[in-house]
């Protein structure tokens, strides 16, 4: 019998759920189906209000918590139509959950993700395992990125130093030496697609620039990239996470003076998720190949800017290898839930900066007995 689980996700542009349901009897392992659920736009709004301003009563929480949790089974329930899989079938759902804070730093660090996983696992009949990324925070780990891990299992070759770039809201990085001795490394390098999003949003009221076209029409207002690129977060060691209560369009504000085209600021944004990408890549590995995933990969303009600042190095997504870039993340937390549900440690000390390997999430049983 295949050993099926299926994995969702919901990143920092919050205009989807995405599902994939993955077949681990194969390896590397295989995905078999995907779906799709668009974020209604009063749910998205609700949470764009809390994420932005951090306005929101303890009633409007839970009320968004389930809101979520029930997409995320309409998803799971959807995708099982679609491929006519019974949940008695799937060993797990892996769901990630909505990020609407994470705080990896002071003296009282934490990330919260919702999205609630009772109601999924009610709803499905699946066993759902969620909350990863508080225990490797317990464990004095960032909580992120968690998906190197998964990025090892498929991509890590003896042939060549390869690294795995995830651009979504924020864009993280996978370090996978092709010297089995040396740890795999990886961490948050910055703003991927959030500050593009959120300032053709404020403009035009769009949730994205489509294939960059507008940052395309604009100039790199180079002064103002200087100005973003001394930000301390980019000089940072490793380990270090961020997410969009940092990297947000106040933050952004704080540069922005004088006359600058709305255009020009979009095209310095883009030029500035290439340039600390590049950088990040370049200050640890001398890598010759680097795999793009996620929505970023999507963006021919930052493609290209990113091609750029790294040179000979060559640049493709992780469709080469079979695998459609905008599902790798769907897929590591089909990976992480089996993991924990084999009692297996899903974080990279190297990675996170946690103690030691933990079990990461919760689960929570298909069954009440």
């Amino acid at each position: 019998m295949p050993e099926y689980f299926i994995g969702l996700m919901s990143g920092t542009s919050m205009d989807a759920i995405d599902a994939a349901l993955v077949d681990f009897d194969f390896q590397p392992p295989r995905l078999i189906a995907t779906q799709q659920l668009e974020i209604p736009a009063e749910v998205r709004e609700s949470l764009e209000l809390v994420i932005r301003n951090g306005d929101i009563t303890l009633e409007q929480l839970g009320q968004l918590d389930h809101q979520l949790g029930q997409l995320f089974s309409q998803t799971v329930q959807q995708l099982l139509l679609q491929t006519k899989i019974e949940a008695a079938q799937i060993k797990a759902i892996g769901s990630h959950g909505q990020t609407i804070f994470h705080q990896p730093q002071g003296p009282h660090p934490f990330s919260m993700q919702i999205g609630d996983a009772n109601l999924i696992a009610e709803q499905t009949g699946i066993t759902t395992v969620a909350d990863f990324r508080r225990r490797d925070m317990a464990a004095g780990g960032q909580g992120a990125p968690l998906v190197p891990a998964f990025h090892e299992t498929l991509f890590r070759t003896e042939d060549i130093d390869r690294v795995v770039l995830n651009i979504g809201g924020i864009a993280n990085i996978s370090i996978l030496p092709s010297n089995n001795n040396t740890p795999v490394s990886g961490f948050d390098t910055g703003p991927g697609n959030t500050l593009m999003d959120g300032w053709i949003r404020q403009h035009q009221n769009i949730p994205m620039d489509k294939d960059g076209k507008w940052a395309a029409s604009g100039t790199i207002n180079e002064e103002l990239l200087s100005q973003v690129l001394a930000d301390p977060y980019f000089s940072l060691p490793a380990p270090k996470s961020t997410g969009r209560e940092y990297f947000n369009l106040a933050w952004l504000n704080q540069y922005l003076s004088g006359t600058i085209r709305p255009e020009d600021v979009q095209a310095t944004l883009c030029e500035l998720s290439a340039v600390s990408i590049a950088q990040a890549i370049q200050s640890q590995v001398a890598t010759m190949e680097v795999l793009v995933c996620g929505g970023g990969s999507n963006n021919p303009v930052l493609m290209s800017r990113l091609q750029y600042h790294l040179g000979k190095c060559s640049l493709t997504t992780t469709d080469s290898h079979g695998v459609p870039p905008q599902w790798v993340e769907a897929m590591a937390f089909a990976w992480l839930a089996k993991q924990t549900c084999e009692g297996n440690s899903g974080n990279l000390p190297a990675v996170t900066g946690a103690s030691h390997p933990v079990i990461l999430g919760g689960i929570y049983s298909s069954s009440s007995k």
